[in-house]
């Protein structure tokens, strides 16, 4: 029966797909604008019920009045510019068209990254300067770093951060060994700044900071990673990156609608919340077209991808902590917004733990998913009365079953190829243990599971 229902399933995603890439042969629109009626219909609404406030809190705070966030990457305050100049400078010898298997060339190497990037750091940056900025913001003024430029700031050193974790592209084995990184204090202190103001605890960066932060307000990809590699690489890392932004392009009209559904629930309204959830169908429907037109081999190359796209985003290393090692993971499609707030809708468990939802997830994205789910009201259905509503959900949770076997269909063959550089390993778990066979089992079991889960 299993198969029979995925096979259906898997006809259903061609079909999608199919739609997908003549929808997206466009430029996807740029983010919420302030001034959009829906926003404004937010504010009003925010007065009335938490999860409104929580979608209107997350854009106003968060996202700097739009959604994707906005970024601004000029104008910086002066001790700030230096962070994207050193990663502009350093980029160039980051990346090597062919990934070395000797241990000791890759440690001369990357210990003679560090010690040029440690250099830039010292000369240019003046870490009393920054923390005076950073004070200021957390004070509650903003006149110096207004919140634009602040997320992008969040983004500058985080790529810079992940950019000296590794110091060399593709990932290596004697990389991946470390335990411990001593970063410079002008990453480590900034960080701490940022990390207590979105609300996380990682020394990795997330979803937030590292994808949807490094576009600015036209939709420009400002820091890259494989800067003067071949077409093939620079290609898919930039199709790959824009998937994560576009995605929460076609998600805040998703979010309103779920937030009317929820509004007009409670007012005992049903066939405006059958609209809103026949709406909430739709805006899911463009969303996932962003992840079956752009994740196919044309646009993002399993040759390279592994190596050269998906290696930077991982972590793996932590601090001593008295005598335990307490480890942090990279970024992971676990962070994605979208996700959690369907899942959290439809009153399913979260896929992270608690414990990495405050480690990677900034707190006003938990709070949101944590307003949807309390006002999750599928139990609260009748048995009667409520059938347009029933079968609204019943569609929606169908889209995400259907994107999920899509979705462990699509990113096995990525993990699957060849990187003998290093050892098996995702950027949201780290090195997986045992055989790179057994690793990949593993984490195709928990893809089955989270399928199964939808429901």
């Amino acid at each position: 029966m299993e198969t029979q229902v995925l096979c259906l399933a898997f006809i259903v995603v061609a079909t999608v797909i199919t739609l997908a890439i003549r929808h997206f042969n466009r430029k996807v629109p740029l983010a919420l604008a302030g001034n959009d009626t829906r926003y404004q219909t937010l504010k009003a609404q925010s007065q009335e019920h938490e999860a409104a406030w929580r979608l209107q809190r997350l854009v106003e705070r968060d996202g700097a009045g739009t959604w994707p966030p906005k970024c601004t990457y000029d104008a910086w305050p002066a001790a700030l510019r230096p962070y994207q100049d050193i990663y502009f400078e350093m980029v160039p010898d980051f990346p090597t068209a062919d990934a070395s298997l000797d241990d000791e060339a890759n440690t001369k190497r990357r210990t003679a990254f560090r010690a040029k990037m440690r250099k830039l750091f010292d000369e240019r940056i003046n870490v009393a300067d920054v923390r005076s900025i950073l004070e200021a913001v957390e004070d509650g003024n903003n006149s110096r770093l207004p919140r634009d430029k602040y997320n992008a700031f969040y983004c500058a050193v985080a790529v810079c951060r992940h950019m000296y974790r590794w110091a060399t592209l593709p990932v290596v084995k004697v990389a991946q060994d470390e335990k411990v990184v001593d970063f410079p204090t002008q990453l480590d202190i900034p960080w701490e700044f940022l990390q207590r103001s979105f609300g996380v605890t990682a020394e990795s960066g997330n979803n937030t900071a590292n994808v949807l932060h490094n576009f600015d307000s036209t939709g420009a990809r400002i820091f890259k990673i494989n800067v003067g590699m071949r077409e093939l690489i620079t290609n898919s890392e930039e199709a790959f990156f824009r998937m994560f932004y576009d995605l929460e392009v076609f998600a805040f009209p998703m979010y309103y609608e779920i937030v009317q559904a929820i509004l007009t629930f409670e007012r005992g309204d049903r066939k405006a919340c059958a609209e809103a959830l026949a709406n909430v169908n739709v805006r899911l429907r463009y969303l996932l077209q962003v992840f079956y037109s752009q994740l196919t081999e044309a646009r993002v190359s399993k040759e390279v991808w592994l190596s050269y796209v998906q290696g930077f985003q991982g972590w793996g290393v932590g601090r001593m902590v008295g005598n335990e090692h307490i480890k942090y993971d990279g970024l992971s499609g676990n962070h994605v917004l979208a996700f959690q707030a369907l899942d959290a809708f439809l009153g399913l468990d979260h896929y992270l733990t608690a414990e990495n939802l405050v480690r990677y997830i900034p707190v006003n994205q938990r709070n949101l998913c944590i307003a949807f789910k309390q006002f999750c009201f599928r139990d609260r259905l009748e048995a009667d009365g409520d059938e347009d509503i029933r079968r609204e959900f019943t569609e929606i949770v169908n889209r995400l079953k259907v994107f999920r076997a899509a979705h462990r269909t699509r990113v096995m063959p990525y993990l699957q190829q060849p990187a003998p550089e290093r050892h098996t390993m995702t950027a949201g778990k780290s090195v997986l243990t045992g055989s790179a066979k057994e690793a990949l089992k593993s984490l195709d079991e928990m893809l089955e599971k989270r399928f199964n889960e939808t429901i």
